[in-house]
């Protein structure tokens, strides 16, 4: 299944919309959007929208704990919003439900489609 990854930017924060699978195969489509955000400006707040992620595996776990880690190291935090009950289930068996903010829906402040800044990367 394919990978689809849309980021959006305001006031210091980015919401990251991921569609579909993270694998070995597709992590690294989602490693490419970390690696240009982080690059790009100085987003101190990362929330993950996967809502819409119907599996991810250790590699893409792998991922996420590399992106937290380089926005701690800024001052920065990584939050996971809306996960699906399998994505749950990974994230509760592993500890990394502890190690990550989880929202149960997305947060209303950050959910608004309109917001200036917006830059879509698919």
């Amino acid at each position: 299944m394919e990978l689809k990854v849309s980021s959006r930017s305001h006031a210091g924060h980015t919401v990251v919309t991921i569609i579909g699978e993270i694998d070995l195969y597709t992590a690294p489509r989602l490693q490419a959007e970390f690696t240009r955000l982080l690059g790009q400006n100085q987003t101190m707040l990362v929330v993950l929208d996967m809502s819409s992620v119907e599996f991810c595996d250790s590699t893409g776990m792998n991922v996420l704990l590399s992106a937290l880690k380089r926005l701690r190291e800024r001052g920065g935090t990584l939050e996971v919003a809306a996960p699906r009950p399998a994505v749950r289930k990974i994230l509760q068996v592993t500890g990394l439900d502890s190690v990550f903010v989880v929202h149960e829906t997305m947060p209303e402040k950050l959910s608004s489609s309109g917001a200036p800044g917006v830059s879509p990367q698919e």
